[in-house]
This record gives C-alpha cells, sequence and structure tokens, in this order.
C-alpha cells in the first residue's frame, strides 16, 4: 500500500508487539526518507494492533490484509499485488 502497510506476527516469547512495531517502523522509516530524499516522521505514532482471537478470525484478518490493496484499487485480484502474501500462495498456472 502507498501510504501504509498491514503485517500479521506472533511476537516469540519474550518480545512485547511494541517493541517489534517500533523497531520495524524506524528501520522502515530511515530507509524510505532515504530513498524519498527526506527526513522526518514517517509513520502515524501508534499501530492498530488486534489480538487474533480464533481461526475464523485469522482467516478473516488475512483476506482483509490480501483484499487491501483490490479495495483501493491498485490491482484487480490481491495474488497482482507484488508484496501481498496472496501471491504466494496463488496458483502459478504452470
Amino acid at each position: 500500500m502507498p501510504n501504509h502497510a498491514h503485517t500479521l506476527f506472533t511476537p516469540e516469547a519474550g518480545f512485547k508487539m511494541s517493541k517489534i512495531a517500533h523497531s520495524w517502523k524506524s528501520f522502515t522509516a530511515n530507509e524510505c526518507n532515504k530513498v524519498l530524499g527526506r527526513a522526518g516522521k514517517f509513520w502515524e505514532r501508534d499501530p492498530f494492533d488486534r489480538y487474533i482471537r480464533n481461526e475464523r478470525h485469522y482467516r478473516n484478518a488475512i483476506a482483509y490484509i490480501e483484499n487491501n490493496p483490490v479495495k483501493a484499487g491498485l490491482c484487480e485480484k490481491p495474488e497482482d499485488w507484488r508484496w501481498s502474501s496472496a501471491r504466494r500462495r496463488a496458483p502459478t498456472g504452470e
């Protein structure tokens, strides 16, 4: 997505989601700012997080994430989005 990112992960024991998100956002903000030739704030302050409660919720979260670029009009199918996990699961047609 050009203005935000979705991630779905399970922190390892002893690691806090807030620390992981901070590290990821700090690194990516610095790298993106280098590419864009700018400095300063890149990401919003707080991530929007949720606790995945069961298998159905997990599948719904994946579907939401993978359909986000389709909804934004950036591609026709989830597997068309270059950075989508849907690309890995899509049949190759071979």
